[in-house]
């Protein structure tokens, strides 16, 4: 069998493995977003038992391998009485890490909405609660779409380390067909494009949500 033909063949299950990748990057961005916002709001509190807690939660977070991440939740966490099964324990580590990533974005993009916001909303009567909802949050969540994009995008491609726990998303599916075909070249070259499509098409949707919520500038 020629490879070509082995890709063309393989290419339904190749599909089935990218629609879990989709959906773990999806479920994993939408938790990891959820975090992200927290910890951000806590990184900027004017609390030390607040901000020193979200400080060390991102440093480990960033600071430390995702791969080794996933094995201390899977194969670790165990021998503390908490035992989940590859997909639960893979979404909640690839959660627990973009959304360390995510406050940071968000952290930023709350601190480069114009201070002037929070005043004028103030004035009008708003709580600190009600600015951040309905005056600053908006703001800060259009500044922030380049950064959180770019996670999205780099989520896709971690997603393939769930591989490591026996998840079947892409890249364990390409291994499985592998294991029975021994012609891993045309099978991971076949992986890797997908991957990149995956990419290139979010990127392209980043160039149009980035022009659609771009705020206005003066001439």
């Amino acid at each position: 069998m020629s490879a070509l033909q082995l890709v063309i063949d393989s290419l339904p299950v190749l599909l089935q493995g990218t629609l879990l990748t989709l959906k773990f990057a999806v479920l994993s961005m939408a938790f990891g977003l959820l975090v992200g916002v927290g910890v951000a709001l806590m990184g900027i509190s004017q609390l030390r038992i607040l901000t020193i807690p979200a400080r060390i939660y991102v440093s480990i977070m960033r600071g430390t391998p995702l791969l080794v991440q996933i094995f201390v939740v899977y194969y670790g966490l165990p021998s503390l009485g908490i035992s989940l099964e590859p997909t639960p324990a893979g979404v909640l580590t690839l959660s627990l890490n973009v959304g360390a990533y995510l406050s940071e974005s968000m952290r930023g993009a709350i601190l480069g909405v114009p201070r002037g916001q929070w005043l004028a909303a103030y004035s009008l009567g708003m709580t600190p609660l009600q600015t951040l909802r309905y005056v600053v949050g908006p703001q800060a969540l259009r500044l922030a779409v380049p950064s959180l994009s770019n996670s999205l995008i780099s989520l896709i491609k971690d997603t393939s380390l769930v591989s490591v726990i026996t998840v079947t998303e892409l890249l364990r599916t390409s291994q499985e067909i592998i294991a029975a075909t021994y012609q891993p070249l045309p099978l991971y070259l076949a992986a890797a494009a997908i991957y990149w499509v995956l990419s290139t098409a979010l990127s392209a949707l980043q160039h149009v949500m980035e022009r659609r919520l771009a705020l206005p500038t003066r001439n």
